[in-house]
């Protein structure tokens, strides 16, 4: 049987994975093939895994990132502590979850951030497990102190609401680093409820989608002299890095 590997989320037409990896079996001469796997719910993993008994690893994304984590056998100490995995090798009946989120992102901010930037403070929209590798690239690799923006009311230490985000003062707030999906392909008129009145040219603005390449909130942002980056760069980092987990034992 044909070794496999695929992506595991809940809507994924749209996705950049099959193409990519698809290519990479291609360029390498690897019999492989690279599928899409949409599940209403995780409960439907173990079922997923038990049909599929060829699959030698799995991308998540969306929004599965976090849940995924209980129906592992193992956790890469990293993807633990962040508490979000997007990488699972499979090898027989074994699992292990890793976060690759954490690379992409770390080495595409390497590349946004200025080398004489003072120590700043971040705001984080969104609390998936995507937020989840930024919040813990920020302060673990720059000791920058956090706050995660949420739609509803957590009752939890670091994450507040848009209304409370519209009475901040932003000028200690130098980044801004949208996880959330609003305004990704094709729903592209979404936006999170930013005050972008507040933003000058002294802000960084990262969107973690790529597509389209400019959002709607990365437009606003410019309009108001901020320094814009989206995604895209992130994304091919962290599939590298899958690339690589997957590559430890041989395709």
């Amino acid at each position: 049987m044909q070794a496999t590997y695929g992506l595991l989320g809940k809507k994924l037409k749209h996705s950049f994975s099959k193409l990519y990896f698809e290519a990479k079996f291609e360029q390498q001469k690897i019999d492989a093939a690279y599928e899409l796997f949409e599940l209403e719910a995780i409960e439907e993993l173990p079922a997923l895994l038990a049909e599929h008994t060829y699959l030698k690893g799995l991308n998540v994304t969306i929004p599965y990132k976090q849940q995924v984590m209980s129906y592992l056998d193992e956790l890469d100490p990293e993807a633990r502590e962040v508490g979000a995995v997007n990488t699972i090798v499979i090898r027989g009946e074994h699992t292990k979850g890793y976060n690759t989120d954490v690379y992409g992102f770390h080495h595409s901010l390497i590349r946004f951030i200025p080398k004489d930037m003072k120590k700043t403070q971040a705001i984080i929209l969104g609390t998936g497990g995507a937020s989840r590798a930024v919040q813990y690239v920020l302060q673990h690799y720059y000791q920058f102190p956090c706050l995660r923006v949420s739609r509803k009311d957590r009752q939890t230490e670091g994450v507040i609401t848009y209304e409370q985000l519209k009475a901040m003062d932003l000028k200690k707030h130098k980044l801004i680093v949208n996880t959330t999906p609003l305004g990704m392909h094709p729903l592209i008129e979404g936006c999170p409820d930013f005050p972008f009145e507040k933003l000058t040219d002294k802000h960084l603005v990262y969107d973690l989608i790529y597509n389209p390449e400019r959002s709607v909130f990365l437009n606003q942002a410019a309009a108001r002299n901020a320094h814009v980056k989206n995604g895209l760069e992130m994304l091919y980092l962290q599939a590298e890095r899958a690339w690589e987990i997957w590559n430890q034992d041989g395709l």
